[in-house]
């Protein structure tokens, strides 16, 4: 079967991928957190700078570690979008230029059909439907997932305003916790009781879209009671573990409900948050009850990573799926439709250039 290296740098990790046959070869990552952390957030311009340095090493580790050498490449995957615009481009650049030397197909993917094919590399092929639960930094979506080579991805619903990651990151700055904020408010709410406070779950009203999330209100909120404590102390654990209660509630329920009003028995659960110890056991939970099949990751293929891409450009492969062109184009901000950047099967035809040499 083909073997493809996927590339990702949409954010602050420089991930390599080696996938074949929907199996995991090798991986490496590189993150420039720590550069970021004493700003309090990721720095455009650090994170691309740190992926240009990363890049070309990151790739070598993946083929040490697969025990293969770029003459067994088939394939190139790199993310196209959406993310970082100057992040974005060096792996986009990076990959364009593998596949040129190598004389290989590109793909240009979409970073979130990542998240949604890296549990492929653990679990197996995807059913033929179901309700994928995307929860990251940027982006919170309930989207229908098919044939993720040709069926269009119907978004279900998104954030209308800070997606849950973003509010676990400003949460944890408000109680004075470290950045990334996510791992910080996870590993402070086990001491504290998720029942203290009763923060509110946004977008539950009878009138309001049933798919849809908003985080921005419950962080208000967080930051009311925090100022409501005047000169008293503030009980950390307690604040995070409500906080993070309201949290996975709304993302779990509102999943269920997208599974159940759609007749899909199968729920995918992936993204950075998805790494997030509470919102996984409640998502378990509450599947094991409704009899819905819970497929989540690994915590450490939940954020980005090369894997995940690689895992894409594997499925358009194995499907005969037309690669790119080596003019494409990034797109930070561009809306999931498809694996590929451009929409699902766009380019699919059996008299496309055959992978491999």
């Amino acid at each position: 079967m083909p073997t493809v290296l996927g590339i990702e740098t949409s954010c602050d990790e420089t991930g390599v991928g080696i996938v074949a046959d929907g199996v995991l070869l090798g991986d490496a990552l590189a993150t420039s957190m720590d550069e970021h952390a004493r700003f309090g957030g990721v720095v455009p311009e650090i994170a691309a700078r740190a992926h240009l340095h990363a890049v070309t090493p990151m790739v070598r580790h993946a083929l040490d570690r697969a025990g293969i050498g770029f003459g067994d490449i088939d394939a190139v995957a790199a993310t196209a979008g959406p993310g970082l615009a100057t992040a974005v481009q060096i792996g986009l650049a990076a990959g364009k230029a593998y596949a040129l030397a190598l004389g290989v197909p590109l793909y240009g993917v979409h970073n979130l059909a990542g998240h949604a094919a890296v549990d492929v590399l653990e679990h197996g092929p995807l059913p033929h439907r179901c309700v994928a639960l995307i929860v990251s930094g940027g982006h919170t979506s309930l989207l229908l997932v098919g044939d993720l080579a040709h069926d269009p991805v119907v978004h279900l619903g998104d954030t209308v305003d800070d997606a849950a990651g973003e509010a676990f990151d400003k949460v944890a700055r408000l109680l004075g916790l470290p950045y990334p904020g996510g791992p910080a408010i996870d590993r402070v709410a086990r001491d504290g009781d998720p029942a203290a406070i009763a923060f509110p779950r946004p977008m539950k009203g009878p009138n309001d879209p049933p798919y849809r999330f908003s985080f921005s209100g419950l962080k208000t909120a967080v930051a009311r009671w925090v100022e409501q404590r005047g000169d008293r102390a503030v009980p950390v654990a307690d604040v995070a573990a409500s906080f993070q209660e309201a949290v996975a509630d709304t993302l779990t329920r509102k999943a269920l409900a997208a599974c159940r009003d759609h007749q899909v028995d199968t729920l995918l659960l992936v993204g950075g948050v998805a790494a997030n110890s509470r919102v996984r056991a409640l998502a378990e939970q509450r599947c094991a009850a409704a009899g819905i099949h819970l497929r989540v990751p690994s915590p450490r293929l939940c954020t980005d990573n090369g894997a995940m891409i690689a895992a894409v450009g594997d499925i358009l492969v194995r499907a005969n799926v037309a690669p790119d062109r080596l003019d494409l184009g990034a797109d930070p901000s561009a809306v999931l439709h498809g694996a590929l950047l451009h929409g699902p099967g766009a380019r699919t035809t059996g008299t496309q250039r055959p992978v491999g040499r």
